[in-house]
């Protein structure tokens, strides 16, 4: 029998719940966000259990730790394979360095690993004659689409997806923007920051209280609990288990959801000898680390890698919180978390677009490897890391991809002479009727959208 996981709030001033209540809710009652009360431990015995596992299946054994009392086995297993149908190529570059290509689910970006997660458990909470369940979401670039496309036609659910007008992709527009439906999108006239600010203020305004919200931002740790499979996965596929071999993991980061991910993992017992944080120009956290001093940015500087334009990123406060300290919504540092631990476990730092561009350039002419902008600022930090020679350099280690290359296809284009390969999926929106609206960055009109197509809030 499993012990039930309780969540609690990095804001420290809520109860805990279960999954589901977290799941539903997004954000905690006090504005904070939900994090495991206790980790799950996997022994090396249970992760050489899972060499050569298939990706659903290491899925399975990872969330299982998390759906006690809310799902059997069987169904968590039926919904694992359902949801984990495609590819997650583990490709070796040179050395003992790896990419984890994370673009090959529907809408090509590793926001499907979650989506597609949320989606079939959230389904799962809904019952026919429930009040329809809004869930609400930003966009810096692919979340929008993953979860738009993860929960079109659910059943008693919607979605509204805010996302910059002026830092998406076409490409990465019309993945959003075309599917009409339970999905709802506005551009807004703003940034990322701006898109987020009104979701989180939404999930706290009493007058929006008779809307049943919840958030598939990774505001949701229905979002991080199973980005953490991934780093379960490549270390059992590619690391000497037996050996309790470390891992080093590039990660590039925005929101920081996919490194809080990381970080479960590594408290679920991956021997993670350190992550590469890797950030584009927008640098608030690498200065943290450094400084031990914290000021969101403000307005996040535009890069290439627009997926990572945030000047104050949501998932801080976790990574604070696992650390010991306290950080608010608004960015204030209330207490200081272990600045030594956070060091010892991290190695952060800044990647302009020049260095982007020059990474995409240099991995395409020394290894015949497409990167896309953001995989290429987790390349460059991983290249910058072992330079520093912080590890000897035939540490193995991974760095992830993030997006597929052909969401970018007139910089990639530019920089290698390549034509990036149009998986199907992305092929099929540029010929689709598009449904948006637009929204300026005002929370009373945004208030006034979600009362007009949801009466009762």
């Amino acid at each position: 029998m499993r012990d039930t996981i309780l969540f609690l709030s990095t804001n420290r001033e809520a109860g805990t719940c279960g999954l589901a209540d977290a799941l539903l809710m997004g954000l905690a009652p006090d504005g904070g966000l939900f994090l495991p009360a206790r980790f799950p431990t996997f022994s090396r015995a249970q992760l050489r259990e899972l060499v050569g596992r298939t990706y659903p299946e290491v899925a399975f054994a990872v969330l299982r730790q998390y759906t006690a009392g809310l799902l059997d086995d069987a169904d968590l297993e039926a919904i694992c394979h359902d949801a984990y149908d495609f590819p997650v190529p583990l490709e070796r570059v040179h050395r003992r360095r790896h990419l984890l290509r994370l673009d090959r689910g529907p809408t090509a970006s590793f926001k499907d690993f979650a989506a597609r997660m949320m989606a079939r458990l959230m389904g799962r909470l809904v019952k026919p004659g429930d009040e329809r369940l809004v869930i609400l979401t930003a966009t810096s670039g692919d979340t929008g689409s993953a979860v738009a496309r993860a929960f079109a036609g659910v059943p008693g659910v919607d979605v509204v997806v805010l996302f910059p007008v002026d830092e998406v992709s076409p490409r990465q527009r019309r993945q959003m923007t075309t599917i009409g439906g339970n999905v709802s999108t506005f551009a807004v006239s703003g940034k990322f920051d701006d898109c987020q600010a009104m979701v989180k203020k939404a999930f706290v305004d009493p007058l929006l209280s008779g809307i049943r919200l919840s958030s598939a931002n990774s505001i949701n740790i229905g979002r991080l609990l199973p980005q953490s499979v991934y780093y379960v996965y490549s270390y059992v596929q590619l690391a000497d288990v037996d050996a309790g071999e470390p891992i080093v993991f590039s990660v590039p980061c925005g929101n920081f959801g996919d490194l809080v991910g990381g970080l479960l993992a590594a408290r679920c017992g991956v021997p993670v000898e350190r992550f590469v944080v890797a950030t584009n120009a927008n640098d608030e956290v690498p200065r943290f680390f450094s400084t031990a001093s914290y000021s969101r940015l403000e307005p996040s500087r535009v890069c290439i890698s627009n997926a990572m334009n945030v000047g104050h990123p949501s998932n801080l406060a976790r990574l604070v919180h696992l650390y010991g300290g306290r950080l608010t919504e608004s960015g204030e540092l209330l207490e200081l978390p272990d600045m030594d631990r956070i060091r010892a476990d991290m190695w952060a730092i800044s990647i302009d677009d020049q260095q982007t561009r020059d990474t995409i350039a240099t991995a395409w002419r020394r290894h015949s490897v497409l990167l896309e902008p953001h995989g290429a600022v987790g390349w460059a930090g991983l290249d910058a890391f072992f330079a520093s020679g912080e590890t000897p350099p035939d540490t193995l280690a991974v760095s992830l991809e993030t997006a597929h290359p052909a969401k970018f296809p007139d910089e990639l284009r530019r920089l290698t002479g390549v034509e990036p390969q149009t998986p199907p999926g992305l092929a099929r929106v540029d010929s689709l009727p598009e449904y948006c609206e637009s929204l300026e960055v005002d929370y009373r009109q945004f208030r006034a959208e979600l009362v007009d197509r949801f009466p009762g809030g």
